[in-house]
């Protein structure tokens, strides 16, 4: 999961322009807070989402997730319309 530490001031979520539905989740750490990120402090660490993706998430719910086959982060978002095939990435 996300623990680095270091020079790391939390986790930014992000949606870049990917797959074949658009958009995509994307989880990386930052080392410093941008101007227009929206800051989320939470009883696990600091969480920043990227300035754009605001619109695309709001009243989203992200989840940590481990089962026999898998870990990573689980995604809930009232806003997506559709999702590929594959389930990399999603519309608005």
């Amino acid at each position: 999961m996300l623990d680095r530490v270091g020079d790391v001031v939390g986790a930014k979520l992000s949606t870049p322009r990917r797959g074949c539905s658009g958009l995509a989740y994307s989880v990386d750490y930052v080392t410093e807070e941008m101007p227009f990120d929206e800051k989320i402090v939470t009883p696990g660490g600091i969480f920043y989402v990227d300035g754009p993706s605001v619109l695309y998430l709001v009243g989203s719910t992200m989840d940590w997730v481990e089962d026999d086959f898998t870990a990573g982060f689980v995604f809930q978002n009232p806003n997506s319309k559709g999702d590929c095939g594959c389930g990399e990435s999603f519309t608005v």
